[in-house]
């Protein structure tokens, strides 16, 4: 039997499930998952490997207008996303109706690969409800074959992960079989801590931030590492901080907690907080955090 191997790129609005599918496609917690847009910020992958088969999942930034250079380097990751796939995941949930960049949906309904639109939350809908919204999309993205899923639950995953296999092109593997991702370990360290700041902090400090870890040393019993909080301004150093370090001891512990599931040994994690003036508009800054290419 031929082997088949080809890149799957998941695309769609900010906060539709596309990291929850990829985490479960994957069977492993490789993007970080809240209920705050933009939480996903680079493209990741994640690499299911079978016998007879290699699937390279990409998870892609929400698609926004962009407001400030970040923002344009995320958007500029999706667009990457369209050129090399295979096979396009178009995922949209219950009770959406278009895609906020004209530009992005015209290249979705022109697309030339296979394209599977996944209807995402069906757990929250009724039937009525969820026919109306196939129909919706039946019209709207025509060269799509429509699945109705709960990333969450799992409910129809997968099914789409068989019929995503199916359409797979004869091709060698693009990695080591037993390759999981395309990331080096200091990128989850750094995804991580942020998604614990995503979840504790309010208002513009979560898109604020950007997390260095500058060091990481692996022991036989324990991993150390030294990471740097970056933020834009003093009050936001302030705020990261909190009163007498308590609200940056709980993102350290927390996140060391994730860490030690993540790693499987014991990790020793120190935190520390720098201002790094307008870091998301400066070039130089975003090329070193891997922003741009």
């Amino acid at each position: 039997m031929a082997h088949k191997a080809g890149f799957v790129n998941i695309v769609g609005n900010p906060n539709v499930g596309k990291s929850t599918l990829m985490n479960a496609f994957v069977g492993e917690r490789l993007s970080i998952i809240t209920s705050k847009a933009q939480t996903t910020r680079h493209r990741i992958l994640g690499i299911v490997n079978g016998e007879d088969f290699q699937a390279v999942l990409s998870d892609t930034p929400g698609i926004i207008k962009p407001a400030y250079q970040l923002q344009e380097s995320m958007m500029d990751f999706v667009k990457s996303a369209f050129e090399d796939a295979d096979v396009l995941i178009y995922m949209v949930e219950i009770g959406e109706k278009e895609l906020k960049d004209e530009a992005f949906f015209n290249k979705i309904t022109h697309a030339k690969i296979p394209v599977l639109l996944l209807l995402n939350k069906i757990d929250t809908s009724n039937q009525e409800t969820l026919e109306e919204q196939v129909g919706l999309w039946q019209v709207k993205v025509p060269n799509a074959e429509i699945f109705p899923i709960s990333a969450l639950e799992g409910f129809n995953v997968p099914e789409v992960f068989s019929r995503i296999v199916e359409l797979l092109p004869e091709s060698p593997a693009f990695y080591p079989k037993d390759s999981l991702t395309d990331k080096p370990e200091r990128f989850f360290v750094n995804e991580i801590i942020r998604e614990k700041i995503l979840m504790h902090y309010k208002k513009e400090i979560p898109y604020s931030v950007e997390i260095d870890t500058q060091e990481f040393f692996e022991e036989e019993e324990i991993i150390r590492m030294r990471s740097v909080i970056m933020v834009e301004r003093d009050t936001q150093k302030g705020i990261i901080i909190g009163h007498k370090g308590a609200a940056l001891k709980r993102v350290g512990v927390e996140a060391r907690k994730d860490l030690e599931k993540f790693f499987g040994k014991q990790v020793h994690l120190e935190l520390y907080v720098k201002v790094n003036k307008n870091w998301r508009s400066d070039q130089r800054q975003l090329k070193r955090f891997g922003y741009e290419k």
